[in-house]
């Protein structure tokens, strides 16, 4: 798959997931298959783009390409000029959120909120294009509820506007994430545009990636909660869709590796205090395949260096491998 000038590796993409795909989970999913993930979304208004989060978000150095900045707001020319702040900031793809359920997002009218106003997701789209010399990119719900689904009319909107590439999300703002993605729509907006389509929403396995470009035709697909906790998840995928077969599971070493490896990027990035609060989540969500899990937790949240921490996992990783069991189901 191609936006712009970037031939993509795969058609396996990241959410931008607010809260969770920050640098350290981006660089883990590049490195275990995933073709892009952009950056946590980053507010248009001025006062907000320079907080102390949004400059950490903002932090690219390194960082493998292409890389993807999304940007959220509801007004033209703030958008345009957040996208020019991000691209001297070395973004090379800038999405626009118009996907966002978040109620804090959509009470000032941006996020999946700009859906029920089709003339204004014109402006802002062509105000953003025209703004920046790199490919821009849309993340889009199937409509605003059940009953309003203009996923196809925002999707041509968005092409005659310059837009690179359009994502879906299956469900609309008033779905939330409850009840089941559908992927219908994705085909509708497949049908309705050449540019590249990606399906996202409930995609948590191999055999749900093939089935939905299967049923849908979209280009590619983009997981989001599905990889929490095994960021292998996306080399599986590729795998699947590139032969149509299924990797054996990881073996115990291998994912212990990869665990530590995602543990000591958050340190690393944030620093140890910052970074011992972060990882705890994560550890979390690795945690929940395993039992015992309540128990390890306990003892990892208390942890208050880097060093426990880490030796805390490593120690729960080999205990359950030594148990045989596996953490990557």
């Amino acid at each position: 798959m191609r936006i712009g000038p970037f031939q993509l590796s795969s058609p396996v993409l990241v959410a931008p997931m607010a809260g969770v795909a920050d640098r350290p989970y981006r660089d883990t999913c590049m490195t275990h298959g995933a073709a892009l993930a952009a950056g946590e979304m980053v507010s248009a208004r001025p006062a907000l783009r320079g907080t102390r989060k949004s400059r950490q978000r903002l932090d690219h150095d390194g960082e493998p390409a292409p890389v993807a900045v999304q940007i959220v707001g509801a007004d033209p020319d703030e958008l345009a000029d957040a996208a020019r702040a991000c691209v001297d900031g070395g973004a090379q793809i800038v999405d626009v959120n118009m996907g966002c359920p978040a109620r804090k997002v959509c009470r000032v009218a941006a996020g999946s909120a700009l859906l029920r106003d089709e003339a204004l997701v014109g402006r802002i789209l062509a105000a953003v294009v025209a703004a920046v010399d790199v490919p821009v990119t849309l993340k889009i719900r199937t409509g605003w509820d059940p009953s309003h689904r203009n996923g196809p009319t925002i999707a041509r909107i968005a092409e005659d506007c310059g837009i690179a590439a359009v994502a879906v999300h299956g469900r609309t703002r008033a779905c939330g994430f409850g009840g089941q993605a559908e992927h219908e729509s994705a085909r509708a907006i497949k049908a309705a545009v050449s540019i590249p389509v990606i399906a996202n929403g409930d995609i948590d396995s191999p055999e749900k990636a093939a089935e939905v470009i299967a049923q849908s035709g979209v280009d590619g697909i983009m997981v989001g909660r599905g990889a929490l906790g095994r960021p292998w998840l996306f080399r599986a995928i590729v795998h699947r869709l590139a032969t149509g077969g299924q990797l054996p599971p990881p073996e115990a070493t291998w994912v212990r590796d990869a665990v530590l490896g995602h543990l000591d990027r958050i340190h690393d990035h944030y620093g140890e205090a910052v970074g011992v609060r972060l990882s705890r989540k994560h550890l979390a969500w690795y945690a929940r395949r395993l039992t015992g899990a309540e128990a390890f937790l306990a003892r990892f949240h208390r942890a208050e260096t880097a060093r426990l921490q880490r030796q805390i996992a490593a120690d729960w990783l080999d205990a359950a491998a030594t148990k045989g069991e596996v953490l990557a189901a």
